[in-house]
């Protein structure tokens, strides 16, 4: 059998894997728990710089993370384990340089299988078990430098692939064939294309293209706009609808550049939009930068969506706020590795916000015979001062050539 080039499991350097697990392990303190074990591919990410079958776990009383890896099979690292299955990872707690097994362990109950949750239970029968999302949640909605160094990378590449969206546009495009260009730009200018989305039974393609009343379609997904979709597999997105005058083309694609996201959108269109359509962009803008002026650390989430449904009703634009026929809850949320980290930013969110979070601020409005019209911009919370925009692409309409 040919032997295979083995190749360090963790691509973050020290210094940063340690930030992250210190962070981790603080969470675990308040959790009562002394050993963590993740599996789900975001968290993995998170921990190790890279995606791997397997598991990282954590022990509270432990410099480093340990690792048991099915696949690939040419990682290497001095606290790593092969395995074939779940059970043979109790190996890490074995022979004289084992670390020392948990007595209360916490689990992604969030995201495994049930199944999955039972199985890992039986290999650990004196173990009490907790729930793991809480603290990696919390771990990653506060970013390090390199996290944020990353984010802003994409937010960068984010704006140069909008524009170039008004020259793709041509006369008598669908919707479904705007965002194929749109998709294949992003692919050619470095998106990695995978859209991760935490959260229940959320899916989507590479983002969303909403053409005129199709923005107005509900959706079964918690997203703030929604759009029928091409099939009622995937029923989110594009319809098939033709771009024409008079009506709005919401571009909300994936800014996947590094691992990390920004989350953008723009609103185009062929020709001016009528004046109720255009003051509701215009209040979009407004709202964006009041919430990024009152985004500081300390402050809660909650109060920021009381300030943008407040301008929304001032306006008289409460009826099409965050949707028209169905209204989502929420006007913003972290981002990261995943959409919809944490904090979020609505009515009843206990979330407060601290410096390093990262929040995609999204106050958009459907208005009925034009469609969607508003941005989407991705902050970073600063230690003192307003909210730092990381995807900086012109916020007005955007007409297309």
């Amino acid at each position: 059998m040919e032997s295979v080039d083995k190749e360090k499991l963790c691509l973050l350097s020290d210094k940063e894997q340690k930030l992250r697990c210190d962070k981790v392990k603080a969470n675990m303190s308040k959790s009562g728990v002394d050993g963590l074990l993740v599996s789900d591919n975001a968290d993995v990410y998170y921990l190790t710089g890279r995606v791997f079958s397997g598991y990282v776990y954590i022990s509270i009383d432990s410099d480093e993370p340990c690792y048991a890896v099915k696949r690939p099979c040419h990682l290497a690292s001095e606290r790593m384990v092969m395995i074939r299955k779940p059970e043979e990872m109790v190996r890490m707690f074995e022979g004289e340089s084992a670390i020392r097994p948990p007595r209360r362990m916490a689990l992604e109950m969030g995201s495994l299988s049930y199944n999955a949750v039972t199985r890992l239970m039986k290999i650990f029968p004196d173990v009490v078990f907790a729930d793991a999302t809480p603290v990696m949640s919390a771990a990653r909605a506060v970013k390090t430098d390199d996290e944020i160094a990353k984010i802003r990378f994409s937010g960068i590449k984010h704006r140069h692939l909008y524009e170039r969206i008004p020259h793709l546009y041509q006369e008598g495009m669908r919707d479904i064939e705007l965002q194929v260009e749109i998709e294949r730009e992003a692919r050619l200018e470095g998106c990695l294309g995978q859209f991760r989305v935490s959260g229940d039974d959320m899916e989507l393609f590479m983002g969303n293209v909403l053409v005129g009343e199709n923005a107005d379609n509900p959706s079964p997904y918690d997203f703030a706009m929604g759009g029928a979709g091409m099939d009622p597999s995937l029923p989110v997105g594009a319809d098939g609808t033709i771009i024409k005058p008079g009506v709005s083309v919401m571009v909300d694609v994936n800014g996947n550049f590094t691992g990390y996201m920004t989350d953008m959108t723009r609103c185009f269109a062929v020709e001016p939009l009528p004046g109720r359509a255009c003051r509701a962009h215009r209040l979009s803008i407004d709202i964006c930068a009041e919430l990024a002026r009152m985004g500081r650390p300390g402050v809660e989430a909650k109060a920021l969506y009381e300030r943008a449904l407040e301008m929304a009703t001032e306006a008289g634009m409460a009826e099409f706020f965050m949707g028209h026929r169905q209204h989502a809850g929420f006007v913003g949320h972290g981002v990261g590795i995943e959409i919809n980290e944490l904090p979020v930013i609505a009515p009843r969110s206990r979330d407060i916000l601290a410096a390093g979070n990262v929040i995609a601020i999204e106050p958009k409005f459907v208005i009925p015979g034009v469609g969607a019209v508003g941005i989407e911009n991705t902050y970073r919370v600063t230690d003192s001062g307003p909210m730092e925009r990381l995807t900086d692409a012109p916020e007005e309409i955007i007409y297309f050539d």
